[in-house]
């Protein structure tokens, strides 16, 4: 079944065009990478599924809904979360805190209970345990009430994840999760990322320009170019594709 399914999809800067009807989809517990030169409009994609950018012209569906037409506060509670390249995490508060933060979104307390405190403690013992294994299951169970300044660049990808995991997304989009990190800890968190997608039951778009990866985790995998697409198919099929190997894996010797 299609969970994303991103259709002739053009966003203009002015007289700079980011995406050229772009079209892609995604099926359900698939994992597809997303791939080409810096300034090819992977980044200006994202934005848009999460809802930063509005589209010149094109649809992006969600289950079959029209994603446009939600605002980017609203995204969350569709089951749609977001890790980004440069970390955004809260350095001061413990790694506890900064994945209940990411739990927030699934409250279940309603205005009026909040202020009233009426369940909210409730709702805090469970929201507080469900980060505590999150954390655990990204091997930070023993780093939990450490703030997060200070720690190695690693953990806090591993944190950043933890944090996108507790809203409890079907669908996650990962910017970049390996910048930054070594060739062995790359290995690694491809490994992790197969992990979290088979054990939440995720779909997972990934942005990412380690190409070994992105080919040995990835079921499916776009390749694109100056805002446009030039490859789609399995990792086998787009490694072969001529216009690939030309413009990003580079020409064979």
């Amino acid at each position: 079944m299609t969970l994303l399914d991103v259709q002739n999809v053009t966003v203009n800067f002015g007289g700079i065009v980011a995406l050229n009807g772009l079209s892609f989809s995604i099926e359900e517990g698939h994992i597809c990478g997303l791939i080409g030169p810096n300034g090819a409009g992977k980044t200006t994609m994202f934005n848009v599924v999460s809802r930063i950018y509005q589209p010149t012209s094109g649809s992006v569906l969600y289950r079959g809904t029209e994603l446009l037409s939600v605002p980017a506060h609203g995204i969350a509670r569709l089951g749609i979360a977001r890790t980004f390249q440069n970390l955004a995490l809260f350095p001061t508060m413990s790694l506890l805190e900064n994945v209940m933060v990411g739990a927030h979104s699934q409250g279940r307390i309603g205005f009026g209970r909040a202020i009233s405190r009426i369940g909210a403690a409730a709702d805090n013992r469970r929201t507080r345990d469900f980060a505590g294994d999150l954390l655990t299951q990204l091997g930070l169970g023993a780093l939990a009430f450490r703030p997060a300044a200070g720690l190695p660049f690693g953990t806090l990808k591993r944190l950043e994840i933890a944090r996108a995991l507790a809203s409890r997304p079907n669908l996650l989009l990962m910017d970049e999760p390996a910048a930054g990190l070594p060739h062995g800890e790359v290995d690694e968190l491809g490994l992790t990322i197969q992990g979290i997608r088979d054990q939440f039951q995720l779909t997972v778009l990934l942005v990412e320009h380690h190409m070994s990866m992105v080919m040995s985790i990835s079921d499916r995998v776009v390749a694109m170019e100056f805002g446009r697409k030039i490859a789609d198919g399995t990792p086998a099929e787009v490694q072969a594709d001529e216009a690939v190997i030309e413009s990003y894996l580079g020409s064979p010797t």
